[in-house]
């Protein structure tokens, strides 16, 4: 008997000692990348910037249960540039995508590659929901760009009865929705779940652009109520958008925690460019500067990144970081080599945010955008703005945040050395593919004012952004 026992003992060992070579000769299963996108949004909402009259409890725990970065940057003050960069890792101004009338009029250059593309090439399901915003022609859509699957609308939209919306389970083609209860927030989680649960045996990259808080202002009721000491429109709506969007976010943190996955996915959270305060009450203090422009308002935005188990929690990042690098992070969390040859203009936060590297990922961040433009230089920055003097304005951002003492007659080396870099980099970019206002068709100009006047009074009525 107690040979037997002795036997069977070894055995099972062996069987044992087998299995754990065999699991440990098994590739580790490469991480999920979540990025999620909010619009529009402003500096000092979310609870993790400051904000403290709506609650963001769900969007606050990616801060803490990750890293803030309090430097966080877009490479365009507007919504089609900032997605061309983040799509791509490159200056959008590289590839001629400076303004929305890019997309409008053509789309993310076709000889672009994007994040979708690569992580595609890494084995990785992909999808997109929310805004996409690169284009509307059928070449330009997600699909046509690296995602296996899309359900959005290609620009900005309604929350109701959404328009230029794309259900790609259905077709590519642009199809009306007419449930009335269809609010854009609330779908896109639906969506995004339901997508997750079906992808969740393989590494997936899910694109998550909400077009939260962008106007126009529409809340559901339910979500209005929650703000009853909030008397004032658009302030109002303005909560309320932003508790639903944070339930929605919510709702896919828990899904992907549910499937055993939080530790094994990177999930970053940002927002497109700094808020349109007069048109939708959004914040940027203490920033100096609005969307649309070049002061810290208009492209520092709420920026952090989890990622349980590789990168610290509750941890403050100062150095500044841009969307341009979360291409190359997670082709690097992919285990992807990246080519020199793709001249990607983004680094691998990974090594800088789990302090394996001390010094700051970037020296220096350029922005042009038409008439106005920037170059930040270590604590320096220079800029020629809307609301400015006109000529390029030098500020130490170390100890003028709000950009309100121009130290440009004080410094002229700095100046001079900063506008010297600018210039070397502004001459590496290309000629816009479209003007800042999409062209009229000959004998629509009459047609194009009516609309761009009734646009005006629609948003002087509720708010709006009408040249967005």
């Amino acid at each position: 008997m107690r040979t037997r026992q002795l036997l069977l003992a070894l055995a099972l060992a062996g069987l044992s000692a087998n299995f754990a070579a065999h699991a440990a000769a098994l590739p580790a299963r490469k991480p999920n990348i979540l990025i999620i996108l909010s619009d529009d949004v402003g500096w000092a909402e979310y609870g993790f910037q400051g904000g403290k009259d709506i609650p963001t409890p769900y969007i606050d725990s990616i801060a803490a249960n990750g890293v803030r970065c309090t430097q966080g940057y877009v490479s365009g003050p507007y919504c089609s540039p900032t997605r061309a960069g983040l799509m791509t890792g490159r200056y959008q101004t590289r590839f001629g995508h400076e303004f929305n009338s890019v997309a409008n009029v053509s789309g993310l250059a076709l000889t672009e590659t994007t994040i979708a593309d690569r992580l595609k090439s890494q084995g990785y399901a992909t999808c997109a929901v929310g805004k996409w915003h690169l284009g509307n022609k059928p070449e330009f859509r997600p699909t046509k760009r690296g995602f296996d699957e899309f359900f959005g609308t290609l620009a900005n939209t309604p929350y109701y009865h959404p328009t230029q919306f794309v259900d790609s389970r259905i077709s590519d083609a642009v199809r009306p929705v007419t449930d009335p209860k269809f609010y854009t927030t609330e779908a896109y989680a639906d969506r995004a779940i339901d997508w997750l649960d079906k992808n969740k045996e393989k590494p997936w990259f899910l694109y998550l652009p909400f077009n939260a808080q962008h106007a126009p202002m529409q809340a559901p009721q339910r979500y209005l109520d929650r703000f009853p000491n909030i008397k004032e429109e658009p302030r109002k709506s303005f909560a309320a958008m932003m508790s639903a969007l944070d339930d929605a976010v919510g709702r896919v943190l828990t899904k992907v925690r549910e499937m055993g996955q939080e530790e094994n996915t990177l999930i970053v959270f940002l927002s497109d460019n700094g808020g349109p305060t007069r048109q939708t009450s959004s914040s940027n203090l203490p920033l100096h500067g609005v969307k649309a422009t070049t002061w810290e308002g208009g492209v520092r935005i709420p920026f952090a990144l989890q990622w349980k188990g590789v990168l610290p929690a509750g941890k403050t990042y100062t150095h500044p970081i841009i969307q341009l690098d979360l291409l190359p992070t997670a082709l690097a969390a992919a285990g992807a080599e990246i080519d020199p040859a793709w001249k990607l203009d983004g680094v691998n936060l990974r090594p800088y945010l789990t302090g394996e590297k001390s010094e700051a990922p970037h020296k220096t961040f350029y922005w042009r955008f038409g008439n106005q433009w920037a170059v930040r230089h270590g604590d320096w920055k220079l800029v020629v703005a809307n609301g400015g003097s006109g000529k390029p304005e030098l500020y130490n951002l170390a100890a003028d945040l709000s950009e309100t003492k121009n130290l440009a007659s004080e410094q002229p080396d700095k100046l001079n050395e900063l506008q010297g870099l600018y210039d070397k980099w502004n001459a590496e970019q290309a000629n816009p593919i479209a003007p800042k206002e999409a062209p009229v068709q000959p004998g629509a100009a009459q047609k194009k004012a009516a609309q761009k006047k009734a646009a005006q009074k629609k948003a002087a009525r509720k708010g709006a952004d009408p040249d967005n």
